[in-house]
């Protein structure tokens, strides 16, 4: 097979660090749009952007050359410069050190989208703690509690 294809779909979750800085809602809406900027960039599309003021989601489909972990270095070193040149008065702010990253089916994207679209509704009944959780027992993946807090 003389060509490479790949459909790479990932649901993303990371939090603010420490909870130090609780992100309005205008830099909230401009940075969905420059991390989808980030995401073309590196060839690679965001379908879906939402979260809390503390946390961020992000349903990605990543170019078959990118991995996961140079797109998530990519993501939280260039958002956070963009956060301390754009806005001067966040000059501590910083992201988590870690991240949660969850494949998606295409044919359950429409759901996670809906998820995604739905933050609010959801975090009135859990934590960031708690929703994080969730999607690593679904998942089946092992972790170690002292990583796992409320305060990245």
């Amino acid at each position: 097979m003389p060509q490479s294809y790949a459909a790479l779909y990932y649901h993303i979750v990371f939090r603010t660090k420490d909870k130090f800085t609780l992100l309005p809602e205008p830099i909230f809406t401009r940075l969905g749009e420059y991390l989808g900027g980030i995401l073309r960039n590196l060839d690679g599309t965001l379908l879906a952007y939402g979260g809390m003021p503390d946390h961020i989601h992000l349903l990605v489909s990543l170019g078959r050359e990118m991995s996961l972990a140079a797109t998530m270095k990519s993501i939280k070193g260039y958002s956070s410069k963009w956060i301390h040149e754009t806005f001067p008065e966040y000059q501590k702010f910083a992201w988590q050190s870690g991240y949660g990253a969850f494949t998606v089916s295409p044919s359950v994207l429409p759901k996670v989208k809906q998820y995604i679209a739905t933050q609010a509704e959801h975090h009135r009944h859990r934590t960031y703690r708690e929703e994080l959780l969730l999607f690593l027992k679904e998942y089946g993946i092992e972790y170690d509690e002292k990583w796992i807090s409320d305060e990245g």
